[in-house]
Parts: C-alpha cells; structure tokens; sequence
C-alpha cells in the first residue's frame, strides 16, 4: 500500500473522520556531490518515487496534532515556541517556527503521517516530513508556493530549531525536483540546471540496513573541520579553492584538514563534470565519477563504513553497473549505483548474494526514479 493510502487509512483510525486535504514530500537520493553542500559547492541530486504523506484536516485551535506509523504522536501550540519538543515531532515543529518567524500566520490542523522513506538511511526523511509539513501549512493557511524560499525556511528550521548544521540540498531537492532529471546545484548562489537522466539508465538505491542518526554522528564536526580549513586558507568557503592552490598551501594545513579540503575540493570538479556526462547521455563516465567520489569520501573524509565498502564494491563487481558510491551524509546507510536498465534485475541478485556473503547482512535494493517536487495529493475540501 502507498504512504498516501496509508496516510488516509491512519488518519481515519485515529481521527474518526475522513482527511481534507492530503500532501506530499519526497526523499532525495544524491548521484554525487556528497558534503559540499555546505561548503557552498555544486552537488546533483534527484528527488525520487519515494515519498512522505499527510493527510489532515484545518482544527479552530492553534494546535498541530500529528499521529504517525509506529513512531507515536506529537502535539505543540503554534507559538509562543519557546521549547523544542523531542524526536521527529521537532521537525514539525521547527517548520512551524520559521514559517511564522517569516511572517506567515498558521492555522492549526490534525495530521497523518505515513512514509516510504526509511529514516537515517541518507535519503533525506528529515527533508520529506519538513517540505510534506510545509505544504501542509500551506494548503491550511493559504499562503503562497515559492519553492525555493519554503525549501530554504525549511532548512533554517533543520539548521537552528533541530541543530543539524545541513546545507541547502536536501530541501531545494524535495521541494524543486523533476521526474527524470537529476538537478545540477550551485549551493552558494542557489541557481539550479534540471539535467536529463539518460534512458535505459536505473538509479537504484542499495540499503545496508544500518543507520545513524546525523545529530549524534560526526557531521557537525565534519563541518566544523571545513570551516577550519577554510579559515586557514583565507577564504569564506572550500568553494573558492581550486585543486592547484589546495597543493600550494597544503602547509598551512594539519593533516586531518588538508583531506577534509582535498575531498571537497575534487568533489566539487567532479561533480560539475558529471553533469556534463549526464547531460552527453555517458552514463560510464558519470559511473566512474561516481567511483572516484566513493574513495574519496572513504579515504579523505572518512564518512563510509564497512558494510558501505561492501555493499559499493558488491555493485561495482555487478554486470551492468556503471558506478557506484555512498550516498547521504555517510556513516551508514545507503549507496547508490547507475544501472544499465536491462541488467537491473541481475543487478540486484548480484548485489544481494555478494553482500550477504560479505557480510551476513541482508540489504535491500530499490529501483528509483527522479519525481517531482513536494506538491498537494488532495487539495483543502470544504466537506466535514
């Protein structure tokens, strides 16, 4: 059953009534570009089939109530918000606090909650349930869809209400992306290119079953360690550093930091030059972009693992796959690979068998494609 049939089927059994409106958000799966974000670097998403519902209904009180699949309830008033409430409900609630910070006055509503994006797995649940919350917001209190500035809201309510130090990314993907395109962004300038998925190609997401939680992870102190480079190199952001003057003044810099430097700093290259591969339909190009990118993350950054190692190398050794590498902020999680379509389904046997042999863990795979950005199942109904 999709989140959006289970949104609804949950909100009837907790609510007793039908819903009157009904959202959605998706999550994000990043081709490359992993940690520049933040550095105010190019990254490539797509936001994919796999998507974060709300079903609710507008309530007279400036109160939201949120019921969710397994995870219990969360309620809070819609100001004064002078405490931040625990667990996800606190994504919900900093949405809330920065649409109002904003200027937008907030009508209250009861909300379901169903999701097909697996949480801590680095396909951005945390960006689904705030743009799907957004929405929600939106569709209750009548303001205006303006994407990029709901998505950039969305991020200050990550960045300063829950404490995650994320970069724009996530949130531009869920509330901007396109079906089959991945987007081209310029994390400083938020400019942003829809670049077209070549046919015949399969994003397919390889899920190790491990997780992290990026509050309690080292993501913050990854950040912290660019900024320090950064600081150390004289300039605002790892952007403005090319991979000639990172080897120039490589003596500024202690060890640790100069890697943290050198992967952002490659990264960035490669994935502007991926795009471009993209956009000349060379998908084995892209894949060994992507290959680079995972050994950079594992060798300089130090945010892969070993069931990611396994699981990346278990596709790279696949027929049909053109590359591979970890995505999300790493740690644990999930990789990535491009996929010739018509060996898909051996893929993914492959992949399987190898991890598990590997390993002894079971992953699970997913056959993605780019969707379109957060949007409105069911608009507002004036039934009750």
């Amino acid at each position: 059953m999709r989140a959006s049939e289970r949104a609804a089927r949950l909100f009837r059994e907790q609510f007793g009534s039908e819903p009157r409106a009904l959202v959605r958000a998706p999550g994000r799966v990043n081709l490359i570009g992993e940690h520049t974000d933040y550095n105010d670097g190019f990254v490539l998403p797509a936001a994919i089939d796999r998507d974060l519902c709300i079903a609710l209904r507008p309530r007279s009180e400036a109160v939201i109530d949120v019921r969710t699949e397994g995870r219990g309830r969360s309620t809070f008033a819609l100001g004064p918000f002078g405490r931040r409430i625990e667990g996800w409900g606190a994504y919900v609630q900093g949405v809330a606090w920065a649409l109002t910070e904003s200027g937008r006055r907030l009508t209250g509503w009861d909300g379901a909650v169903a999701s097909d994006v697996p949480v801590g797995a680095g396909l951005s649940s945390s960006a689904a349930i705030e743009l799907a919350t957004a929405r929600a917001f939106e569709v209750t209190s009548g303001f205006a869809w303006e994407p990029t500035e709901i998505a950039g809201l969305c991020r200050r309510a990550e960045n300063v209400w829950v404490g995650v130090a994320s970069g724009p990314m996530d949130q531009l993907a869920s509330a901007r992306g396109r079906p089959d395109h991945a987007i081209l962004l310029d994390c400083r300038s938020l400019d942003l290119e829809w670049v077209p998925i070549p046919e015949g190609v399969d994003m397919i997401i390889l899920d190790t079953g491990t997780r992290r939680t990026l509050e309690t992870s080292a993501y913050n102190e990854r950040r912290e360690e660019c900024e320090a480079a950064a600081r150390a190199l004289g300039v605002s952001a790892l952007r403005d550093v090319s991979e000639t003057e990172l080897v120039t003044h490589r003596p500024r810099l202690p060890d640790i930091l100069e890697r943290r430097a050198r992967h952002v700093v490659t990264e960035n290259a490669r994935t502007v030059t991926a795009a471009a591969a993209l956009r000349a339909g060379d998908p084995a190009a892209v894949g060994r972009l992507m290959n680079q990118s995972h050994q950079s993350l594992r060798d300089d950054f130090d945010v892969s693992s070993v069931t990611l190692d396994a699981i990346v190398d278990a596709a790279r050794g696949a027929e049909g796959c053109f590359g591979a590498r970890l995505t999300g902020g790493g740690f644990a999680g999930c990789a990535v690979a491009l996929v010739e379509r018509s060996a898909t389904t051996r893929f993914q046997v492959s992949v399987t068998a190898d991890f598990e042999r590997s390993t002894g863990r079971i992953c699970t795979t997913y056959v993605c494609r780019a969707s379109e950005g957060a949007s409105t199942l069911m608009p507002l109904s004036t039934d009750r």
